[in-house]
């Protein structure tokens, strides 16, 4: 099993349509896979069209430890299963902080988890922040992707993205990697964009052979601004299902072939985690 964190602390890079349409593509192309909202907006959720109110069980839930994650997820789609979250998960970061195991929550629920039933992906949509939420992703997670927008800035937010996985791999997570870098609102032709790609290739090719983004690759899938990608949500459909000929579903159909054919040996059973 393979289990992806798909992060960044900047909003707006694409980081949820990437968890989102990556997981959908997954299990179009016939794998099983579990999207795990982990941001308290709830977006990845709303996304496949699932809005957890009420009395309907949720991630927080499984931080309270009421709840197992076999209890909170539902499935939405053909091998397609998510493990929603709504505002109530903003109260574990505050709930969490004496707690021993406040870093290990998700890599104990996903142990759990893996003893019943067998997932051939786990996605993690994590918030836009380095908080407990992120960590515990991390702590869990045997990969690292990194949506990243081809902009000055997002060059300076990486080295803090990479510090913190560089944190977590010494003290919580010795399997941890960033194995790919996906470049999301991508605008063809720019020099801007052109420019960043090439600064970031140059800085993985210079990457020290133990730091955990050693042999990170930059996707050669594009995610090209399309604004079907930018409707599709509000339909609770991914790319796929709701503009399947568009450039949104060809890019990520393209990054979903990458994907699988990554190295096997990059994932881990759960039980290696531990």
């Amino acid at each position: 099993m393979r289990i992806i964190a798909v992060m960044n602390q900047k909003g707006g890079v694409g980081k949820t349509t990437t968890s989102v349409n990556l997981a959908a593509g997954l299990a179009r192309a016939g794998q099983k896979v579990l999207l795990m909202d982990l941001d308290p907006q709830g977006h990845g959720s709303l996304y496949l069209g699932f809005e957890a109110t009420g009395d309907t069980p949720t991630m927080y839930d499984v931080f309270a430890q009421r709840k197992t994650l076999a209890d909170v997820r539902h499935l939405v789609g053909p091998g397609l299963w998510v493990a929603p979250a709504n505002i109530d998960l903003a109260a574990a970061e505050l709930e969490l902080v004496d707690s021993p195991v406040r870093e290990v929550v998700v890599r104990n629920a996903l142990q759990q988890l893996g003893e019943t039933e067998s997932f051939d992906y786990v996605i993690m949509d994590c918030p836009p922040s380095l908080g407990v939420l992120t960590i515990n992703a991390l702590t869990a997670a045997t990969e690292v992707f990194i949506p990243l927008q081809p902009h000055f800035f997002a060059l300076q937010g990486l080295s803090k993205l990479l510090s913190t996985t560089a944190l977590v791999r010494r003290r919580l997570n010795r399997n941890l990697k960033v194995t790919g870098i996906a470049m999301c609102l991508y605008e063809t032709g720019t020099r801007l964009a052109s420019d960043v790609c090439d600064d970031l290739k140059d800085f993985l090719s210079r990457s020290d052979s133990e730091s955990p983004w050693a042999g990170a690759r930059i996707f050669e899938s594009r995610i090209r601004r399309n604004v079907k990608l930018a409707e599709s949500p509000g339909y609770g459909q991914s790319i796929f299902e709701y503009a399947p000929k568009s450039s949104g579903a060809e890019d990520y159909a393209g990054l979903v072939d990458e994907v699988l054919a990554m190295p096997e040996a990059i994932g881990l059973p759960v039980s290696a985690a531990a």
